[in-house]
């Protein structure tokens, strides 16, 4: 089968490898349609010693969908479309093999790709489970890219009074709008912590979420919640993952810190296949996950993929291929 793999620095090739072959309990998936995710680029856009390339075949990819092709398992008989939750992140190939309990069904109707977006989409309404009610509460979401988006069209929906969000790219922030932010900020050209204590009466967020994963948006979190607020940190560091803390900020606010990365999590595929039920029966509306699709290409333009979303040309959010 056809695979590709980082060779270098941010450069694919492509290979041939054998195709897998499931053992027991197991599915063989003939993948569809791949997305590339913000999580990525912490080893694509990496620099690995020379010795370490080329890097794992298929790595990085972790968003995956296809069809069932052969099956050792009762729950996914062939012919069963599918999410499919790679460990390792092995994404970028024509066949993967899947355990059940990684791998999430989706409707017959509909265009996969849009189904995709559950996954990423899936993966904030963990967090949005976990940080409980925010019904009447001044949220501020830092970070608009495609899970910053989620959150704000999640939480809106949630009956937060104030949706603040942040990001450096003002087409992100127009989109934020209509997806229900109150408030758009551009750290940019506006003092972040200055424009939300406008925007509060200075009272602050009460919840921040963290969708960036940088030192300085880390410790941007805790100049802007309130006092005693929670703070959910989301946004994954690329490599050092080891970086100073506001440690005084910290504690004069006295936040409630919590960590969601429901990929670590052995409940990753409930997330997601709520997320799949929720868009079947139409609460969570499908225009949505197809508005975070920017760019369709090829498999084999795996390069520019992953190029488009590294270096945020073109306006773009998700960028997904057809394998």
């Amino acid at each position: 089968m056809r695979a590709a793999r980082l060779a270098g620095p941010r450069r694919f090739e492509f290979v041939e490898v054998p195709r897998p072959v499931p053992g027991e309990g197991q599915a063989l998936v003939r993948l569809q349609y791949l997305s590339v995710c913000g999580s990525d680029m912490r080893t694509y856009e990496h620099v690995f010693p020379e010795e370490h390339y080329p890097l794992e075949t298929g790595l990085p990819c972790h968003e995956c969908l296809g069809v069932v092709e052969e099956s050792r398992c009762d729950a996914f008989p062939v012919g069963q479309r599918a999410i499919v939750l790679p460990t390792p992140h092995v994404g970028l190939a024509e066949y993967i093999l899947g355990d059940p309990s990684r791998l999430v069904p989706i409707p017959e109707e509909g265009d996969p790709a849009v189904w995709l977006m559950c996954q990423p989409v899936g993966t904030a309404l963990h967090a949005c489970l976990r940080m409980g009610s925010v019904l009447g509460k001044r949220v501020a979401i830092v970070g608009q890219g495609p899970i910053g988006l989620s959150f704000t069209y999640l939480l809106a929906r949630q009956g937060a009074r104030q949706v603040i969000v942040t990001d450096v790219l003002d087409y992100r922030l127009r989109i934020a709008k209509g997806l229900g932010a109150t408030h758009t900020i551009n750290p940019a050209r506006q003092d972040v912590a200055q424009a939300i204590a406008a925007a509060t009466g200075h009272s602050m967020a009460d919840v921040v979420v963290e969708a960036v994963g940088r030192p300085e948006t880390v410790n941007q979190a805790f100049q802007i919640v309130r006092q005693e607020g929670l703070i959910v940190l989301f946004g994954l560091p690329h490599p050092p993952t080891t970086f100073p803390v506001d440690y005084d900020a910290l504690t004069r606010r006295t936040p409630m810190v919590q960590v969601t990365v429901s990929s670590r999590t052995p409940h990753h595929a409930q997330d997601i296949k709520t997320c799949v039920d929720l868009a079947a029966e139409g609460r969570l509306d499908a225009s949505f996950l197809e508005s975070l699709i920017t760019h369709r290409l090829a498999f084999d333009d795996v390069q520019l993929a992953f190029d488009l979303y590294s270096e945020k040309r073109h306006a773009s959010l998700k960028v997904v291929m057809k394998v």
